[in-house]
């Protein structure tokens, strides 16, 4: 999967303008929070801001914050990529990293650098697949279980984790 189209399935998934009042992460667009638009721009914004961010303005953060910035553009496998890819754009691209971490048995510290992506290689590719989605099942759980108003989410965020690991299929 090229990050493009890794980006057309995130912003598919994400949908347009929503500012959930339990929401962590406040007023949302095409799965652009505030604080990430604030990030980007490099200074304080409003929900007016994210209300109007452009889709191509969106792709832009996407690739730069999401793929290139984290480095996943270095993992070769693209269902591979496009899993840890959603995960950051979920839970942050530090979080998705440890979770690659934790199934490749090696230091969770969130960075992807030679010693991940040594481990990544002598593994195999659906096997480390499938096992990041189930840790962001479990992830998931333990997000409910710490802040119960997080519950409200949940047929979304396992909506998601279905449809990722039917990708595996």
């Amino acid at each position: 999967m090229k990050d493009d189209e890794i980006i057309s399935a995130i912003l598919r998934r994400e949908g347009g303008y929503v500012d959930h009042p339990t929401d962590r992460g406040g007023p949302t667009k095409y799965g652009i929070t505030l604080r990430t638009l604030e990030t980007w721009r490099g200074r304080k914004l409003t929900a007016r801001n994210v209300r109007a961010l452009t889709i191509e303005e969106a792709r832009r953060i996407y690739r730069q914050q999401f793929i290139v910035g984290p480095g996943l553009h270095r993992i070769s496998d693209g269902r591979l990529r496009a899993l840890l890819v959603d995960a950051a754009v979920n839970h942050g691209p530090r979080r998705a990293i440890q979770l690659l971490q934790r199934v490749l048995g090696v230091t969770g510290d969130g960075i992807l650098g030679p010693r991940t992506l040594a481990a990544l290689r002598r593994m195999d590719a659906r096997r480390v697949y499938l096992g990041v989605c189930a840790e962001r099942v479990r992830f998931y759980g333990r997000l409910i279980g710490r802040d119960s108003s997080q519950a409200v989410f949940a047929r979304g965020w396992l909506n998601r984790a279905a449809e990722l690991i039917e990708d595996a299929a």
